[in-house]
């Protein structure tokens, strides 16, 4: 019985080091992804936008041809940024994941952890 005990308790020792070398990766995985740059631009490429997998805007360029149509600049906008954000979301996600898969044991419910 006392065995069981020990052993019990390392591998919950070794599964908490697991679970915060695992936190240390996601954490540097997040600051990484706060370089990655993703660029976005409407169809036509009057509205062109940068932002990070993050999804911080690091910069908008606007055509001067649209700045004179309040409503069709607003469109541009909302458009390119949902495309732009949607593509930073996805590499955001892959990322985490792949961090959190790879170090992570198995362990039911905790899927959402670190996210």
């Amino acid at each position: 019985m006392k065995q069981f005990k020990k052993s019990t308790k390392m591998d919950l020792m070794g599964m908490m080091g697991k679970l915060k070398e695992t936190q240390q990766k996601i954490e540097d995985t997040k600051k990484r992804l706060d370089t990655v740059l993703i660029d976005e631009q409407s169809a036509d490429g009057l509205l062109k936008v940068t932002i990070t997998a993050s999804r911080k805007i690091k910069s908008i360029s606007i055509d001067d041809s649209i700045l004179e149509d309040k409503e069709q600049l607003e469109d541009y906008l909302i458009v390119t940024l949902n495309k732009a954000i949607e593509k930073a979301t996805n590499v955001n996600e892959r990322e985490l994941d792949a961090v959190a898969r790879m170090d992570m044991p198995s362990i039911p419910g905790m899927d959402n952890l670190f996210k």
